[in-house]
């Protein structure tokens, strides 16, 4: 139990996908401006992120590591990945229309998340168990939330300052994520000194 609780909270904090793998940048800098859709588009990874790890764990070690198809793995993972995003998609348009209109283009595009698909490859790459591979995966998909809450307070703090010219739209965006990753960079020692 401390090594799940290890996997989970190391990769909320330290070893954040957004923030130190730099996986998922494009949600994370795109849907960051609001707080309503960053929360969404947290969630909706959260939630994709554990279905796929759930999907994609045992597709590899029951079906393409006995058959030799190791090397089919990415492209079996995109396929699973795309048709859960589908799926969240259709039960966002039923059933949360506000949210599913907030996020806009950013939805299809979570089909394409490398946040998601790495989190996939990274499982069987480190070689957890399924029950380490979930607590990655929602591990993964909190911390993405949270950096994404936490980016667009910053983003929405940012609004009301005054830049120079030359600092203006992206290049400030990229300065405060720099500076919102290095924060999270500070819970390495708390993590290791709580679980070794």
């Amino acid at each position: 139990m401390t090594e799940i609780m290890a996997i989970l909270f190391s990769t909320v904090l330290v070893n954040n996908f957004v923030l130190s793998k730099f996986l998922g940048i494009c949600p994370f800098l795109g849907v960051s401006k609001k707080l309503d859709s960053a929360v969404g588009m947290g969630l909706a990874v959260v939630f994709v992120m554990t279905l796929a790890t759930a999907f994609t764990w045992p597709i590899f070690f029951l079906i393409l590591e006995p058959s030799g198809l190791e090397y089919l793995s990415t492209i079996i993972f995109a396929l699973v990945i795309a048709g859960l995003v589908q799926f969240v998609e259709i039960v966002l348009r039923r059933y949360f229309p506000p949210l599913y209109r907030s996020l806009g283009v950013y939805l299809p595009l979570m089909a394409t998340n490398c946040a998601i698909l790495g989190v996939a490859l990274l499982n069987i790459n480190d070689n957890y168990t399924f029950i380490q591979a979930l607590a990655n995966a929602v591990g993964g998909g909190i911390g993405f939330l949270l950096a994404m809450v936490m980016f667009a307070g910053v983003r929405s703090r940012m609004e009301s300052g005054s830049y120079s010219k030359s600092f203006e739209g992206v290049p400030i965006t990229l300065v405060a994520a720099s500076i919102v990753a290095l924060c999270f960079m500070g819970f390495g020692g708390v993590v290791e000194g709580i679980f070794g």
